[in-house]
């Protein structure tokens, strides 16, 4: 079988597109108010789509807030994560500690500075927390969930749509992040969307036209070299 496709060993153009998107993606956490078209946002899906998945299953399902259902969804929720306790359909971390503890720490920490919160200024740290329920300004959510039957491996294909999306977002020269945060009020999110009880709350992802100006932008987080997150074996 012939495979017309496939290129010579190596590094290509396609590589070096693909290391450019890697590079400038950032977690965006201020948006202009500016809607996305409904025609960009059908070429993000139609994109985020191809993402690969176990057996082919395809777990995925996304609602896609605009315009006032954008508003309606804003007010309901911070309304929700004002007093409601955390109740996701998985499981958060129980504990962070070494390295992992570490560099989240590092992103907290940068996040703060960049938005004039001082270290141990629970006050204003929980205002900036809030934002997170008003998707940082952004126009657009989408909300991510999953099979239940499928257990982890349906979360974790999910895992991979979300990636595509924010890559296919970052080439269109859109904002964007992933929020667990979101995934935190399942019910509540099961409840408002009508959701059945089958489908489980992944994340949600808030993105529209990013805010360059905004200072909760103007950080970037780091990664750790390949050599401490790969081993070799001969």
């Amino acid at each position: 079988m012939a495979f017309p496709h496939v290129q010579v060993r190596g590094a290509t153009p396609d590589t070096d597109v693909l290391q450019r998107l890697l590079d400038g993606r950032w977690s965006c956490r201020g948006f202009a108010s500016d809607p996305v078209p409904r025609s960009m946002i059908e070429q993000l899906l139609d994109l985020a789509r191809r993402s690969p998945s176990w057996c082919n299953t395809q777990p995925w399902h996304v609602h896609v807030t605009e315009g006032e259902g954008t508003e309606r969804f804003r007010e309901a929720l911070s309304a929700q994560a004002a007093s409601a306790e955390l109740a996701p359909d998985f499981p958060f971390p129980g504990r962070y500690t070494g390295v992992y503890q570490e560099r989240r720490r590092e992103c907290g920490f940068q996040l703060y500075e960049s938005v004039g919160v001082s270290r141990g200024d629970r006050a204003a740290s929980a205002t900036q927390a809030a934002k997170n329920f008003e998707f940082f300004g952004a126009p657009h959510v989408a909300v991510v969930t999953t099979e239940a039957e499928l257990g982890v491996y349906g979360a974790v294909d999910c895992g991979l749509y979300v990636q595509t999306f924010l890559l296919a977002a970052q080439s269109m020269g859109l904002g964007a992040i992933p929020q667990a945060a979101l995934a935190a009020h399942s019910s509540f999110m099961r409840e408002y969307f009508g959701l059945p009880e089958n489908r489980l709350l992944v994340c949600g992802i808030s993105f529209g036209w990013p805010d360059e100006d905004h200072p909760a932008n103007s950080f970037r987080t780091t990664r750790v070299p390949t050599d401490e997150t790969v081993t070799w074996v001969d």
